[in-house]
């Protein structure tokens, strides 16, 4: 197992424009068969699906007047980059989108297939990959109607190099969705002091701040790589509840919704989309930029 992490390590790290980082690899290689415990280090993850999985199941219905009762997401096309043990992709899966999983750590690509094979339908839905963004780049362009980043992009080495990947992966006029932590004096202290160093929700070393970026800097990223910033929305943890909710304030975490530019410049229609009214407003409440 150690000799198969050189050899992806080695093969992952061999270009100088990867955004995948060995030190990420090696502190999640960890963790890896930790996924599944909704009480271990990855509660948090598991209860952000409670607002992550609305936020992007209502953003796109509300861009679609085409879907089914019960599968809304049925027929759309979702790449999960860095989808460790499968916490997003499977709720994806279940609402009807063909998922396509990937991670450089391939710990994490073996407890996500596991997992999935104990619901036939997820199964079917779903699939895994040990890769980096990059290297799906050449043979997946243009492939994918969403791309979800969910809290990774605190974890790769160069986030230009991600970005612009995810634009040449995404259909004109796709959604990518993010959620990450602002770079800001409040993340660090309560970021990683308290949450890894006082209360321990987080493992220790997981977050360095430094690679913390503020919405300001990842809209003005976004932007010059071809998309519309649509949505920006503040998020909160409450470790006592262990839950999350919507809020205005976006010096902890926050997610983005942004657009990719059409063939012809952004279409004037896509802006012009009425908004559904959700079951669940705050899934969707924010600022829009």
């Amino acid at each position: 197992q150690l000799s198969l992490f050189r050899l992806t390590t080695k093969r992952l790290f061999g270009t100088s424009h990867s955004s995948v980082d060995s030190k990420e690899m090696k502190k999640f290689q960890l963790l890896a068969h930790k996924w599944w415990d909704e009480e271990g280090e990855f509660s948090a993850l598991h209860s952000m699906n409670d607002i992550r999985v609305p936020f992007i199941r209502d953003t796109l219905l509300s861009m679609s007047s085409n879907y089914h009762l019960g599968n809304p997401l049925s027929g759309v096309k979702i790449l999960d980059v860095g989808c460790g043990g499968g916490l997003l992709s499977e709720p994806l899966g279940r609402l009807g989108a063909s998922v396509t999983g990937i991670d450089p750590l391939e710990d994490n690509i073996r407890t996500a297939d596991q997992h999935k094979s104990f619901d036939p339908v997820l199964a079917k839905r779903i699939q895994y990959k040990c890769s980096s963004l990059e290297e799906i780049v050449e043979e997946s362009m243009e492939t994918f109607d969403v791309i979800v980043a969910s809290e990774v992009l605190e974890h790769v080495a160069d986030l230009e190099t991600f970005i612009n990947s995810c634009s040449q992966v995404l259909k004109p006029e796709g959604s990518l969705f993010i959620t990450t932590i602002n770079k800001t004096q409040l993340s660090y202290v309560l970021g990683i002091v308290v949450a890894e160093k006082i209360i321990g929700i987080v493992p220790e070393g997981t977050h360095e701040w430094e690679k913390f970026v503020s919405p300001e800097e990842l809209s003005h990223l976004l932007e010059s790589n071809g998309f519309s910033v649509k949505t920006v929305n503040g998020m909160l943890y409450n470790p006592l509840s262990g839950s999350w909710s919507w809020v205005e304030n976006t010096s902890l975490n926050y997610a983005v919704h942004a657009v990719k530019s059409g063939v012809q410049e952004q279409s004037s229609l896509t802006d012009a989309v009425p908004e559904v009214e959700s079951e669940q407003p705050s899934a969707t409440a924010g600022t829009a930029v």
